[in-house]
């Protein structure tokens, strides 16, 4: 089963980054599409920011030149460098394979940004 670990979080001030990671075990990994999603009290999961297999990007509107998406096949990782943190930005974050998601979703990691 495969398995992933996010990484990374913590708590930030306004305008502070952070570079989340995403370890994802078992092999294909350079073929999956991934995408990191967030997900706040009271609210539903969002996607925020995808990357293909091919390295094609894309963003939600709320984190578009904020947020950058890599991947790293050689270690089974992708990334999300987050600049200019706001505190709407405050969720937790997971990673996951894009249609079909994995059944299993990690831990995530918190991201809070307050002062």
């Amino acid at each position: 089963q495969v398995q992933v670990v996010e990484s990374g979080g913590g708590l930030v001030q306004p305008g502070g980054s952070l570079r989340l990671s995403c370890v994802v075990s078992g092999t294909f990994f350079s073929i999956m599409h991934m995408g990191w999603y967030r997900q706040a009290p009271g609210m539903q999961r969002e996607r925020v920011a995808l990357i293909s297999s091919g390295r094609n990007t894309d963003y939600a509107d709320s984190v578009k030149g904020r947020f950058t998406v890599s991947r790293d096949n050689a270690r089974n990782t992708v990334y999300l460098q987050m600049n200019n943190l706001k505190p709407e930005d405050t969720a937790r974050y997971y990673c996951n394979r894009l249609n079909p998601p994995f059944p299993s979703w990690g831990q995530g990691t918190q991201v809070t940004v307050s002062s």
